[in-house]
């Protein structure tokens, strides 16, 4: 818990310390390359799926001031062995609207690799209750993904950051 609670301070101060740039139209493959490795050529035989609630924005001091934060979405293969199929990384608001799809064909990634998507504190678009979808697959048994979001803002001179981890919503094995 420590070291969660010391990398959220350190990420926090390393945000406010250098520009964030938006990563509209994120290119996983291209900004991941070196995380991903080839679709494997075998059934995809066990699947699986994450619900991860993210916030963007926060109401604080009795609901009469926003706070918005910037959003970080990880998505780790845990296998030491396999690589993990990503198949699909979707955004959406409080009201359950998808708010961006960031995968146009399924990824496969390496061993112990991440892919992240970033939304800046100034994309307010997802809301109070804004959340991820995060679908992935693999060839055979495999440990389950690590799947968090990291929420950093801050208002004046007081800075907020926590995480919020993936709830599985399904695994799947071959029938």
């Amino acid at each position: 818990m420590r070291k969660r609670l010391f990398a959220a301070m350190l990420l926090c101060l390393l945000a406010y310390s250098v520009p964030a740039a938006a990563q509209s139209k994120v290119n996983i493959e291209q900004n991941f390359a070196d995380s991903l490795t080839a679709m494997p050529k075998e059934e995809l035989a066990v699947s699986g799926g994450f619900y991860v609630p993210a916030y963007s924005s926060v109401a604080m001091s009795q609901g009469k001031l926003r706070v918005d934060f910037s959003v970080t979405l990880s998505v780790h293969n845990a296998s030491e062995t396999q690589p993990l199929v990503v198949k699909r990384i979707a955004y959406f608001d409080t009201t359950g609207k998808q708010v961006e799809s960031y995968l146009k064909v399924s990824v496969a990634l390496k061993p112990l690799a991440t892919v992240s998507i970033f939304i800046p504190n100034d994309d307010v678009r997802g809301g109070t209750g804004a959340n991820f979808i995060v679908d992935w697959a693999a060839t055979g048994e495999i440990a389950e993904p690590v799947v968090e979001a990291l929420m950093v803002g801050g208002v004046a001179n007081a800075h907020y950051a926590f995480i919020s981890q993936g709830r599985p919503t399904r695994t799947a094995g071959k029938k």
